[in-house]
């Protein structure tokens, strides 16, 4: 595959957008703004058009309201909302059905992974890869975890048994930053069936199913203070992880 980014800077009547960027947020009122504001402002001094979709996932907060009022004058923002929470997976996944870009990437409302890295993940797609991931196992990248020890514990023998079980090859499955080009979106997401915290490795089986090249970028991971991933989320990836495996067993992710 071989992508080329001349496209024009704002999208017009008919004309896709070359980058789509999907953010999953839940009671983000906190930080989804400057989230928005510095994705906007990194991209607006791109060659290329754009689009920023924000799936709301049932949020009791002002988040919907925030993303609405920065719409107003941020013209490249819109806003989907689900039908009460239904789990990150489910938001990620509907924001890339209504996504219209040339190249989709789905970033966390924390921007724990800065956009700026989208630079480096378009070019690995221009080299020939399908999807590729952000990584804190590999090369120079460096994670700060500011959710307590606990987290890095339980995400290291995480990460363990989703290597043995679903991704031997892969070294890092979770990171919120990650792309694919449109084709592989439009054949990989509609074979996703896990809603929650265990989508991200379901993504990543399906592609590997579908013979897409993968391929992991170290990146620099900043977790701020105030994360939704507690320990019943590792409990409930666990689980999801046996469900994968048993998918791909059945052959439900197809050949």
């Amino acid at each position: 595959m071989r992508l080329h980014i001349k496209s024009p800077k704002r999208k017009k009547d008919g004309i896709n957008p070359f980058l789509s960027v999907v953010i999953p947020a839940y009671n983000e009122v906190e930080r989804i703004r400057s989230t928005l504001t510095r994705v906007n402002q990194y991209l607006s001094f791109k060659g290329y058009s754009y689009e920023i979709i924000v799936v709301d996932d049932g949020s009791t907060d002002g988040t919907v309201k925030l993303v609405q009022n920065l719409a107003k004058s941020l013209t490249q923002i819109r806003i989907i909302r689900n039908s009460g929470n239904r789990g990150k997976g489910f938001s990620v996944r509907a924001g890339m059905r209504k996504a219209h870009g040339r190249i989709r990437l789905f970033m966390d409302a924390d921007n724990s992974v800065d956009i700026s890295h989208v630079d480096e993940f378009i070019r690995s797609l221009e080299s020939g890869y399908d999807v590729v991931i952000g990584s804190i196992k590999i090369g120079e990248s460096k994670a700060t975890e500011h959710n307590g020890i606990h987290r890095r514990i339980l995400g290291s023998a995480a990460n363990m048994l989703i290597r043995l079980l679903a991704t031997p090859q892969i070294r890092d499955t979770q990171r919120g930053f990650k792309i694919f080009s449109a084709k592989a979106a439009r054949q990989i997401f509609p074979y996703q069936t896990i809603d929650r915290f265990g989508f991200d490795i379901e993504l990543l089986v399906i592609a590997r199913e579908k013979g897409y090249r993968i391929k992991e970028v170290p990146v620099i991971w900043d977790n701020p203070a105030g994360s939704k991933v507690g320990g019943l989320s590792y409990l409930g990836t666990l689980i999801e992880l046996l469900r994968i495996s048993f998918n791909r067993a059945i052959g439900r992710y197809g050949f």
